[in-house]
């Protein structure tokens, strides 16, 4: 059911509905999964979350994007926090 009631979510634009495939559950646990790690979620909570034994498969599916690593590190950057000079 959740499948097909994201076929016009997932292709906007596409009428015919039989080419047109939603998403699965799945791929909504690996999404939410990659967007907590973006937002700084550690490593021990996203193995509980989802339930991997390993930080190796929990690595294919928690992949935060460029700008999640783009804003992580400018969060850190000791000039933009004021820190100039010190480490």
């Amino acid at each position: 059911m959740f499948e097909a009631l994201t076929r016009p979510l997932a292709h906007p634009g596409i009428t015919d509905l039989a080419i047109r495939a939603g998403w699965t559950l799945h791929q909504l646990r690996h999404s939410a999964l990659t967007h907590e790690a973006e937002d700084g979620t550690n490593t021990p909570t996203l193995l509980a979350r989802s339930r991997h034994a390993s930080v190796r498969a929990l690595e294919r599916y928690a992949r935060p994007g460029v700008d999640a690593v783009a804003a992580h590190v400018a969060a850190r950057d000791p000039l933009r926090r004021g820190n100039r000079g010190r480490t």
